[in-house]
């Protein structure tokens, strides 16, 4: 019978305990350590199975009793040290985050470093699921073809709602709340993305600077969740009933998870659990014993290693079978699939994750690319991945806010990315399109910016992306100096744009994201990197809502599950889709590589009518025969007979009568 690794409560001899196994195969001995409430230790010698799993099981064994593990090295190796008490890499909860705020503090978690430091470890808890009543919650399962994804970040979301009691604000009962439930309701989609949820430390170089890694995609124990976003002292089933609450609503739950490095960083850096367990098992090396960093954050996760893979197959199963969770979005996800070393799309992970009955009915989603060689895989993951399309991003960027007018990389966005994805049995619910995320400037900073303004950041504005493709409109910022006049112009052409570039991602064929915050025009004053901003410049800003621009939002997202070829899930072709100019024919080769034309036309399912001008000028359109009502338009006007037109940008959408 398989071991379950990590704490278990087990009855034996029908007497009720916990079992603890823990595999390393770098270890001569290692000891089961249990904690009183004041930190009271108590060691137990643990016994190792052919497997090389160290197991034992302590009778009467309360939940909510902390452990963790000391490990004794072989001779001749050097990252066992039992002076250090090693946090379970099966942790279900953590207590204890570590001070890494100055060098003499981190030399406390230092393998080389004499002095126990259990006193200061961050320690795993035994836990209990079985007191959650879920009421028949199933899986909600929405197909590909009707998701609209929303990701948001827990905190961020509800922090600065003063519709919702003080104390649940920026917690998963916040989240739960029915303001919050109804909210996303009315905006109408389908699905959250949360960013991090699990158990995560703030980085040394963070924590010097008094600042703390606000996404959190640095994780320390991945089965285990992040308990700074309770209200409660039982965070497990205040986010279960966050979790059920969604489901009753009909809005499925996407967890962003980060299995491509852990807060360990280099070799010489703090270690709390994996590197002192284990560090040839769960990291990749070099010939020289150094790790790949194909991360950026000094460690690369080994996930073709059968151990390391049985944990994150482990990992995202608890999180499906203990929260409900509906699917995973995985961040720098080429990692997932490097084999000696190289990204293999028929990796043993990616089988094994497909050929699993839990896993193989959950959403995947892919961040298509890491840092190493061979990092950049867009299109290239498994048929049941959808991924983050980043040519969908930039393209429609350039052609809304510069001046590329590239209709064919633009109409090619639209249709859904075939260029990239039709292969195979692939269906357009690969691309994920987005156009703003966490990660880079919001929408609202898109329009009002063209550089970057990450100083808050400490890093002199030389971090975050500085190909944005945005335009300002004219000042730099929130033009809160302008003359009334000169800032109403402005501010005009800035909602004229943000609208284009909503109604553009809703209502494109592939998987829509929308960033939370962005169709109401939240601002993180021009930051692009705000990963490190626990405070007003990241958390939504809800004292500043515009309802013209949710109204604009949650109208596209109607009409989106109106139009049967956005809802269908199908590739179009010249039976569905009729792409025009703007008098109205077929367009040419000529129409497709006039870049200084910016406006077209295209018929679709014979019924809708899309009309596009990207420049910042007048723009007259002859219209396909057939009587048309306008349907949503910042500014046309509809002309007798077959005409129309659109003053400056517009995305206009129009129905035959």
């Amino acid at each position: 019978m398989k071991t379950l690794l990590g704490a278990n409560i087990e009855i034996r001899n029908n007497q009720q305990g916990v079992s603890f196994a823990l595999y390393s195969s770098q270890a001569q001995k290692i000891e089961l350590c249990l904690f009183d409430s004041e930190d009271n230790e108590k060691r137990f010698a643990m016994e190792k199975n052919e497997q090389d799993i160290w197991h034992c099981w302590i009778a009467n064994i309360e939940v909510g009793t902390k452990y963790g593990y000391r490990l004794y090295p072989k001779y001749g190796v050097s990252l066992n040290n039992p002076n250090k008490l090693m946090l379970d890499p099966y942790a279900k909860m953590v207590v204890g985050k570590p001070d890494l705020s100055t060098a003499n503090k981190r030399a406390w978690f230092l393998l080389s470093d004499q002095r126990d430091n259990a006193k200061l470890a961050p320690k795993a808890m035994v836990t209990n699921s079985s007191n959650f009543d879920w009421q028949g919650d199933k899986p909600l399962q929405t197909p590909w073809e009707h998701s609209i994804i929303y990701e948001l970040h827990v905190k961020g979301f509800t922090q600065l709602r003063e519709d919702l009691p003080q104390h649940i604000r920026g917690t998963y009962a916040g989240l739960a709340h029915p303001k919050s439930i109804a909210y996303l309701q009315s905006l109408g989609i389908t699905a959250v993305e949360l960013l991090p949820v699990n158990f995560f430390v703030n980085e040394p170089h963070l924590q010097e600077k008094r600042l703390s890694n606000y996404w959190g995609y640095n994780p320390l124990a991945m089965f285990a969740l992040e308990p700074s976003y309770a209200a409660t002292d039982n965070p497990m089933n205040e986010f279960k009933q966050a979790v059920k609450a969604l489901h009753q609503a009909g809005i499925e739950v996407i967890l962003d998870v980060v299995f491509n490095h852990t807060a360990e960083g280099e070799k010489d850096y703090p270690t709390f659990s994996q590197r002192g367990i284990d560090d040839q098992t769960y990291y990749y090396h070099d010939q020289q014993g150094y790790y790949y960093n194909w991360t950026g954050c000094g460690n690369t996760l080994d996930l073709s290693s059968p151990q390391a893979r049985a944990w994150a197959l482990d990992c995202l199963k608890y999180w499906v079978k203990e929260y409900h969770i509906d699917g995973f979005r995985f961040d720098l996800a080429t990692c997932l699939g490097r084999e000696q070393p190289y990204f293999n799309p028929q990796g043993l992970l990616f089988k094994a994750i497909e050929n699993d009955p839990i896993l193989s009915r959950c959403k995947m989603i892919s961040e298509p690319w890491d840092l190493g060689d061979g990092g950049y895989q867009v299109g290239n993951f498994p048929s049941y991945f959808a991924e983050w399309n980043d040519r969908y991003r930039d393209d429609i960027k350039r052609f809304w806010l510069w001046k590329s007018g590239a209709l064919g990389d633009f109409a090619e966005r639209l249709a859904g990315s075939s260029d990239i994805y039709r292969k195979g049995n692939q269906l357009p619910y690969k691309t994920l399109n987005f156009i703003t995320a966490h990660d880079g400037f919001t929408l609202r900073d898109l329009v009002s910016y063209n550089h970057k303004h990450n100083f808050a950041n400490g890093e002199d504005n030389h971090d975050g992306r500085n190909e944005n493709y945005s335009y300002n409109h004219g000042i730099e910022g929130l033009a809160e100096g302008l003359p009334v006049n000169e800032k109403s112009a402005v501010e005009k052409q800035r909602f004229l744009t943000s609208v284009a570039l909503l109604r553009t991602l809703l209502l494109s064929n592939g998987t829509p994201m929308l960033l939370a915050g962005d169709e109401f025009g939240n601002t993180q004053y021009g930051n692009n990197n705000a990963y490190c901003q626990d405070n007003q410049i990241s958390w939504l800003k809800w004292r500043n809502f515009n309802e013209d621009l949710f109204v604009a939002t949650q109208q596209a997202i109607q009409l989106r599950k109106k139009i049967q070829s956005l809802t269908m899930g199908q590739w179009w072709s010249a039976a569905n889709v009729s792409w025009l100019n703007e008098f109205g024919h077929s367009l040419q080769v000529a129409d497709w590589q006039d870049y200084a034309g910016k406006a077209m036309q295209f018929l679709l399912d014979d019924q809708w009518l899309f009309v596009i001008n990207a420049k910042d000028e007048l723009q007259n359109f002859v219209l396909p025969d057939g009587k048309w009502e306008m349907l949503v338009s910042s500014h046309s006007k509809m002309l007798k007979g077959q005409g129309l037109v659109v003053e400056t940008i517009d995305f206009c959408l129009l129905q035959r009568k």
